[in-house]
């Protein structure tokens, strides 16, 4: 599965931004999806995670209750709204998609490694 990002931009605190990620050559239907970010010198970390079905979701505490993870099954296309969004939401943001497991069929994968396949990075940047 090819996945492409889009709709990052700079933005003031307070706004909102609204990623999508088009999925290519397979559709969402084997694949817990998820989004990701990396700020500059910091390590990736996952902001949201989506079982194949999209029956259950998981957000970062950090971003919870501000951001919704979103899937259009036939635009094979998944969002990510992030709403009043804060300078340390800064970074470059990822859709990646990992081969569903026994584990992870109902349980969202929260863990890097399972996923295989990655977008190429949104940048988010929020100003103060």
């Amino acid at each position: 599965v090819q996945l492409q990002a889009s709709g990052g931009g700079l933005v003031q605190a307070g706004d909102s931004l609204r990623l999508a990620c088009l999925a290519s050559g397979d559709t969402f239907g084997t694949y817990s999806m998820g989004w990701f970010r990396q700020a500059p010198g910091k390590e990736r970390e996952i902001v949201a995670a989506m079982t194949w079905s999209g029956a259950s979701i998981s957000y970062a505490d950090s971003v919870k209750d501000r951001f919704t993870f979103s899937r259009d099954k036939a635009k094979n296309t998944v969002y990510l709204q992030m709403n009043s969004l804060k300078p340390e939401d800064t970074a470059v943001y990822y859709c990646a998609a990992a081969p569903v497991t026994v584990a992870t069929i109902t349980v969202p994968s929260l863990n890097m490694s399972e996923y295989d396949y990655w977008g190429q990075g949104t940048q988010v940047t929020v100003s103060s």
